[in-house]
C-alpha cells in the first residue's frame, strides 16, 4: 500500500515538473524567429530581453510608431545587429 502512495506521488510530482517546463517556454513575448527588418523610420522604441528563467530566448521587440503595434526582431539578422549597435552609440553620445 506504501509503495502504490508513494508510486502516486512521485508520478504527480513529475507531471507538475513537466507541466512547469512547459509553461516557462510558452512566457516568452515573441513566438517565433521575428522579422529581419523593419524601416527604422518607423521604430518608436526598442525593447531588448535577454535570455530569463521565464523565457530562455534573446528576444527584440521594436514598438512601431502610430498604431502600427509590435513587432519582433530577428535577433540574428543583420538588421537587429547594426541596429542595436547604432543604438548603443547613439546613447553613449548623449
Amino acid at each position: 500500500m506504501k509503495s502504490a502512495a508513494l508510486l502516486v506521488l512521485l508520478a504527480v510530482l513529475l507531471f507538475v515538473d513537466v507541466r512547469g517546463q512547459l509553461d516557462s517556454r510558452g512566457r516568452c513575448k515573441c513566438q517565433g524567429a521575428g522579422v529581419n527588418a523593419v524601416r527604422p523610420n518607423r521604430i518608436e522604441r526598442l525593447e531588448v530581453l535577454p535570455p530569463s528563467s521565464a523565457c530562455p530566448n534573446l528576444e527584440i521587440i521594436v514598438t512601431l510608431k502610430e498604431i502600427e503595434g509590435q513587432k519582433c526582431l530577428n535577433p540574428e539578422s543583420s538588421f537587429a545587429k547594426n541596429f542595436i549597435k547604432k543604438a548603443i552609440k547613439k546613447r553613449s553620445m548623449q
